[in-house]
């Protein structure tokens, strides 16, 4: 049990880390957003070169939870659909191999809707 949790914890609280440097270290105004945004960016790219598969091997929910794992996602799906439909199937895979984890974003962004009021 504790050979899969602790390799998760690094690798996450890495990935996390390199976030937080990314904010603290530059001069530029960064937002949270652009963080969010450049880790899906890296997710796909790194995915599409085959060198986030091995972050996944090691750090398995450790790699693919955050936002750098969706990224690496849609791009084996991409990479996975087209190979199976075509041009077609690249813009369609990436989608579908990520539909659960975007339908659980939705569902649960609804509910919490629901139970908390906004202060506005």
């Amino acid at each position: 049990m504790f050979a899969n949790i602790i390799p998760a914890f690094i690798v996450g609280g890495l990935i996390c880390v390199v976030g937080q440097l990314f904010m603290d270290l530059t001069k530029a105004n960064i937002q949270p957003a652009h963080v969010l945004v450049s880790f899906v960016t890296v997710g796909v790219v790194l995915g599409g070169l085959g060198l986030y598969e091995p972050l996944v091997r090691i750090g398995g929910a450790g790699a693919t939870v955050p936002l750098s794992g969706f990224g690496y996602t849609l791009a084996k799906g991409a990479m996975e659909g087209a190979q199976s439909s075509g041009l077609l199937g690249a813009f369609s895979g990436g989608v579908e191999a990520a539909a659960v984890g975007i339908a659980a974003a939705i569902i649960f962004g609804y509910l919490t809707a629901l139970v908390f009021n906004p202060k506005g």
